[in-house]
Order: structure tokens, then sequence, then C-alpha cells
């Protein structure tokens, strides 16, 4: 019986010290900031200090061009504080044709003389549809994509509804941040939850892209950038490690930033 005393000592010491260490948690602190969703849209919402409408747009996932036209406001989307802004408009509505409209359409039944359509009404609908091809407001064709900083990717781009809305960079603290194509600063500041000091930039029409988790930001909004100046320096606010979060949006959209950068 001498043996089991021995064995019983060793139990109790595992069951209140060294054995507690395999249910301590794991995971990967460094990588959390690309698991951040697109917060449920409201209803409405009142505007804050700091705010924009690109900020606003951007933090539930929306077009601002469509959060401008449902809210009447038109360029430069100016807000102020205290304003409600929807995010549920009313349609646009198609009217019925009157009855005087309709009547007439009833009374001219038979044309007196059958005309044949021209052949230069093809012209009309093929002039838009060339322009629209040719602007620069169509998609990125035009623009000149490239890295905003130096580093690995840490994390990559998921369309899940779960999954990280842009790429982790890993990168120095104070390493410079660069714009990723020439554009206009529409946001710079740290009232978005998680993403630290931002800076968004619209591009044209349809693209946006942002910046997180920067240290100092260099330039104020309004102010025009081109591809390759440095905006700001990588840092780790909103975050656990020094990372620059990278996002690229197609009318509000989240898309793979990966697609439209040079390969490294």
């Amino acid at each position: 019986m001498q043996w089991i005393w021995p064995l019983l000592l060793v139990f109790t010491l595992t069951s209140c010290g060294g054995g507690s260490r395999a249910l301590a948690p794991v995971g990967s602190y460094g990588y959390e900031s690309n698991q951040r969703k697109i917060a449920k849209t409201p209803y409405s919402y009142t505007v804050k200090k700091g705010d924009t409408l690109y900020s606003i747009s951007w933090r539930y996932g929306m077009d601002y061009k469509e959060l401008a036209r449902i809210n009447g406001i038109r360029s430069p989307y100016t807000i102020y504080v205290g304003q409600k802004l929807k995010f549920r408009g009313s349609t646009s509505s198609t009217r019925a044709p009157s009855s005087s409209s309709s009547s007439k359409q009833k009374v001219v039944t038979k044309p007196m003389t059958p005309v044949p359509k021209p052949k230069t009404q093809a012209k009309p609908t093929s002039q838009p549809a060339t322009a629209s091809t040719n602007s620069s407001y169509t998609g990125s064709q035009n623009l000149q994509w490239r890295w905003p900083t130096d580093g690995l990717v840490i994390a990559t781009y998921s369309n899940s509804s779960s999954g990280g809305k842009g790429i982790d960079i890993s990168g120095k603290a104070g390493q410079p941040v660069v714009a990723a194509a020439s554009g206009k600063v529409v946001y710079s500041g740290n009232g978005l939850p998680r993403y630290g000091n931002l800076l968004i930039i619209k591009h044209n029409d349809v693209y946006l892209s942002a910046y997180a988790h920067n240290e100092r930001l260099l330039v104020k909004e309004g102010e025009v950038v081109k591809s390759g100046q440095k905006i700001a320096t990588l840092g780790r606010t909103g975050t656990q490690r020094y990372q620059l979060h990278f996002e690229i949006r197609r009318n509000g959209k989240p898309v793979d930033p990966q697609r439209f950068l040079p390969k490294q």
C-alpha cells in the first residue's frame, strides 16, 4: 500500500497547478482586425462630430451616392452634426399612364402610311455606350493601383459574411503608407470602430480605398493626393500589432484588393 501515497501526491499537484496550462486559450491576436463585419444597417443614423457621408456609408457597406440620393443630399455631400440620415428610402415609383394618354394611344390604332424606321436611329444608343465604356468612372482600368506599403500579406480578403473585407499587411512602426492610386481624401480620423486612425480616398465615382491602424495621418479631408504619395505612417491603432489594413470598395461593396494590386 505504500506505493499509493506517492501516486496520490502527484495527482494532487497536477490538478492544482501544472495541469491548468492545457486549459489556457490559444489564439492569434494579431489578425483580429481583418475579421471585422460590416455593421448592420439601421433605419436611421444621427451624424456625430467627425463623420462624413463617406465614413458613414463605409461603416454600413453602402454606396455613398445611394445614401445621398435617399436623403436628398447633393454634391459635395455636406452633412452636419445632429442631422438624421435615413438608410431605407422609398424606391422611385413609375407613374402609370394617364387616362388621357392611354386614350390617345387607342385613337391612333392604324397609321395612314407605314413609315419604316430609319437606319440612323441606331446611332443615339451606340454613342452613350461608347462614351460610358471610355469613361474612367466605369471601372479601374484607368487607375494605376500600387501597393500601399511594404510587407507581407498576413490576412487575405474573404467574401463571406464573417470574413475580412480587406487585407492586412505586416510592417514596422512608422514606415511609409502611400496612396494606392490618385484621388481625394474624403475621410481622415478615428471615428470608425476597430479601424484606428483611418484614411478613405475617393478615386472616382466607383472606387474608394481605405488605410487603417495608422500611427499618424499626414493628409486632411479634401486634400488631393497622387499615386505613391506618402499619406500616413504605419501603426497599430485599433489593433494589437503593427500592420496596415487595406480595403478597396466598388460602389460601396468590398472587393479583393489583390485583384487590383500588381503581383509582388
